[in-house]
C-alpha cells in the first residue's frame, strides 16, 4: 500500500467491519511503548492519512512536527512534569491521590513524538465555512489528530495524546512561532499490548456513558417517537 492511496467506490462488508474494529479498539496509550523504531514507510502512511483529514474551506491548517531527538523529547517531558504537578493540586484530596497514581504520558518511552499545530491564518482572512464560526480551523486540526490516531491503530501502533502541557512551554521546546497554535503532542510507537478498555475507565476514574443517555431527536432532551432507533442502542 502506498503512502498516498486514492480509492473510490463502496466498502465491502469486511472493509466496513475493519473500520469499526479500528474505532472501537483505539486506545490512548501511556505506558506500553516499545523502543522499536517505526519504519519510514509506515510513518509516511500515518502522516498522509492525517493530512487527508477534512478541513473547513479546504484550508488544511495543520503542520506536523516529527520529534525523534531524545533531548527534544526530554524538554517536552520536563514541561509535562511542571504542568502535571500543577494539575494534581486542582483535584480534591481523594481524586488527587488517584490522579498521581495514573500514568498519563509516554514522552520518553515512545520512539516518536508528533506535534500537530494549526496555522489560523492559512487560507487568508476569509475562509469558506469559518465566516460565522471562527474556531472551525481548530476543529479541522483536531480531525487530523483523529485521522492519525485511527491510521496508527490500523498499523498496530499506539498513540497517546499529552494535553497536560502549557502551550508556551511546548512552543519553547519545539521552536513553534507565537502565531501558530499547538493542537496536540502525540506519543507514537509500537506497544507491548493494547488495553481491552480505556485506562481511565478501567481505573474507575469515569465510566463510559451509554449512548442513549446523550442522544436526542429534533430538539434538546427529546427522545419521544424514537423508540425504534433506541431499541438498537445499548
Amino acid at each position: 500500500m502506498s503512502a498516498n492511496p486514492i480509492q473510490t467506490g463502496q466498502f465491502s462488508s469486511a472493509e466496513r467491519d475493519a473500520v469499526y474494529k479500528c474505532i472501537f479498539n483505539r486506545r490512548d496509550v501511556r505506558g506500553q511503548f516499545l523502543p522499536d523504531p517505526i519504519p519510514d514507510e509506515v510513518l509516511a502512511r500515518i502522516l498522509t492519512a492525517s493530512h487527508y483529514a477534512p478541513s473547513v474551506g479546504f484550508m488544511q491548517p495543520w503542520d506536523f512536527i516529527v520529534v525523534r531527538e531524545q533531548n527534544t523529547r526530554r524538554r517536552v517531558w520536563e514541561a509535562f512534569q511542571t504542568a502535571n504537578r500543577e494539575a494534581a493540586e486542582m483535584f480534591d484530596d481523594e481524586r488527587r491521590s488517584t490522579y498521581r497514581a495514573l500514568k498519563l504520558e509516554g514522552i520518553l518511552e515512545a520512539p516518536v513524538g508528533i506535534c500537530i499545530t494549526c496555522d489560523r491564518k492559512r487560507g487568508g482572512p476569509v475562509v469558506i465555512g469559518r465566516t460565522h464560526q471562527g474556531e472551525m480551523d481548530l476543529y479541522s486540526a483536531v480531525c487530523a489528530v483523529q485521522n492519525l490516531w485511527l491510521a496508527a491503530r490500523a498499523e498496530n501502533i499506539g498513540v497517546g495524546w499529552v494535553s497536560i502541557l502549557r502551550h508556551r512551554d511546548l512552543r519553547a521546546a519545539l521552536d513553534i512561532p507565537s502565531n501558530i497554535q499547538p493542537i496536540a503532542y502525540l506519543c507514537v510507537g509500537y506497544v507491548s499490548h493494547f488495553f481491552v478498555r480505556p485506562e481511565l475507565e478501567a481505573a474507575g476514574w469515569l465510566p463510559r456513558m451509554p449512548l442513549r443517555e446523550v442522544l436526542w431527536f429534533d430538539r434538546w432532551h427529546n427522545q419521544s417517537g424514537s423508540e425504534a432507533l433506541l431499541g438498537h442502542i445499548g
